[in-house]
């Protein structure tokens, strides 16, 4: 049997997404998430954005310290990549700006973390041909960013083209696609980030997630291609958040499925998806762990 390994990317950035400053969740969510991670024998990559890391280094350094990887999640939780589609407010970098800044969100995180770092993931999974030729050229050797299900191109680790980051080359960068559902007939023309299965592990629960791992199983063996299940999840999640975020002008009000069963529903079901795969046998990766096998 063929090994399918399962990678957990935590996405260390403020609560909600973009949508607040707060750090609660990277504060008082990750020690939750290491502790679990730890009983069961997980290890897995947390992805910093280099503001995370510089407001919160005890966080950076307890997670290095667990025998985590520590990796990069850009300098601000901003669009680095190419827009999928449009967020109020937040406009994507030019592509002259994404090397200085991940240049900088590296030197933030590993000074905070005090190790290291090789793996990156862009915010929302809004990659691009620039980010990873940048990240290339940083010395990074593993990108976890390519939306399998809005390309649908590429369904395992991979190589990209230094032209094309969405097509196979001979970039030193291995592109590990994120989990998505390719089986599933898509209700959302064009984009269909229906295909996307978070943040279902706590919405709907373990139980659908581990049917949707064993689908996407099924769908890799078929065409013959490595099995690598890579998930994002955030600390935030583990953590109880606010309906709604009241900020002088204006209140923010997140869509319920952002925010709910966050806390220790999120926990438990996520324990349980754990358990699941580990009944089948898969191997628990780093994003490092990724770039060695597949070099």
């Amino acid at each position: 049997m063929k090994p399918i390994y399962v990678l957990f990317g935590v996405d260390m950035e403020t609560d909600v997404g973009s949508f607040t400053p707060f750090y609660e969740g990277a504060r008082h969510g990750t020690p939750f998430l290491l502790d679990m991670f730890a009983k069961k024998g997980v290890r897995g990559t947390f992805f910093f954005t280099g503001d995370c890391a510089r407001e919160n280094p005890e966080v950076a350094k307890l997670v290095a310290e667990s025998g985590n990887e520590v990796g990069c999640h850009s300098l601000y939780h901003e669009t680095i990549g190419d827009e999928l589609f449009p967020i109020p407010g937040v406009k994507p970098l030019l592509p002259h700006e994404v090397k200085p800044r991940l240049r900088l969100c590296k030197e933030w995180v590993e000074k905070a973390a005090g190790v290291h770092t090789t793996s990156f993931r862009c915010p929302r999974l809004w990659g691009s041909t620039a980010v990873v030729n940048a990240l290339e050229e940083l010395g990074f050797t593993c990108d976890v960013s390519y939306p399998m299900y809005f390309y649908r191109e590429q369904f395992a680790p991979y190589h990209p083209d230094r032209a094309d980051w969405t097509k196979k080359g001979d970039s030193s960068v291995l592109e590990v696609p994120n989990f998505a559902d390719m089986t599933m007939e898509s209700k959302d023309p064009g984009l269909e980030r229906d295909r996307d299965q978070w943040p279902l592990f706590r919405t709907v629960g373990a139980e659908y997630i581990f049917g949707k791992s064993l689908s996407f199983v099924e769908f890799c063996g078929k065409k013959e291609i490595p099995t690598v299940l890579a998930f994002y999840i955030h600390p935030w999640e583990f953590w109880p958040m606010a309906a709604s975020y009241h900020f002088g002008e204006a209140t923010v009000i997140p869509d319920e499925f952002i925010t709910k069963n966050c806390g220790p529903v999120a926990l438990r079901e996520l324990g349980k998806l754990v358990d699941d795969l580990a009944g089948i046998g898969t191997k628990f990766v780093t994003a490092r762990d990724l770039a060695e096998i597949f070099a």
